[in-house]
């Protein structure tokens, strides 16, 4: 079920959602020209470079957004750009083109979570689909990182007590078992746990349970990241 916070801001999303850009990275000025008219006609912005350089350079708006890279550039190999972003946290969704593909590449590129991996010369068809499923997915994981960042918002809100009864009620133990911990009357334990659930804006017991372990969740794949 989608908490409150979801559903405003999917809405808010609908409302105020940026255009999506797309960016092209290819040393070929003939490739980024019919690129960039393909992707335009289809009502899309499109920012072209010829170099990564040139690309990491440029201020990239907060929008959804893919990225099209040819993996032989004139400054690095586009696979080492791809490691580059993922090293600086930088998610973007990549679609490979190269006119000198083969297995090892495609492999390469897929496992660290390129979109495609298309071989020159593409049909415009391959390349839309391409773009279309890039920037679902990273308009997906805005959407995510949106409501992660509104839940994170509402938990700073919590005083101390509340985020130990929280924490104790995630963990599965009964309001007796929390109160003879913190020293207090199970009553005491229900009114904290009732303001914390209209802090976090949580309409049942299962409902803030589960907004807790996302978090825990989130928190713990940031520190592995």
């Amino acid at each position: 079920l989608m908490t409150d916070i979801s559903r405003r801001l999917a809405i808010l999303d609908k409302i105020h959602s940026p255009s999506p850009i797309v960016y092209v990275v290819d040393s070929d000025v003939s490739v980024r020209h019919a690129l960039s008219a393909l992707i335009s006609s289809v009502g899309l912005q499109v920012q072209a470079f010829d170099s990564a350089h040139d690309f990491l350079r440029w201020r990239r708006p907060d929008a959804p957004s893919c990225l099209i890279l040819d993996v032989r550039l004139t400054d690095v190999n586009g696979l080492d750009l791809q490691s580059q972003l993922t090293d600086a946290k930088i998610q973007i969704p990549i679609i490979f083109v190269t006119a000198y593909g083969d297995v090892s590449m495609s492999v390469r590129a897929m496992k660290a979570g390129a979109v495609d991996f298309l071989t020159k010369p593409f049909r415009d068809q391959d390349v839309l689909d391409a773009i279309h499923f890039g920037l679902e997915r990273d308009r997906v994981r805005r959407a995510r990182e949106a409501e992660i960042g509104g839940m994170q918002r509402l938990f700073r809100s919590l005083t101390p007590r509340e985020r130990d009864v929280v924490a104790m009620v995630s963990s599965g133990l009964q309001n007796k078992r929390i109160a003879a911990q913190l020293g207090v009357t199970e009553n005491t334990v229900k009114a904290h746990r009732k303001r914390a659930m209209d802090k976090m804006q949580a309409q049942s017991l299962p409902e803030l349970v589960k907004m807790i372990e996302r978090l825990d969740a989130h928190c713990a794949l940031r520190d592995t990241a």
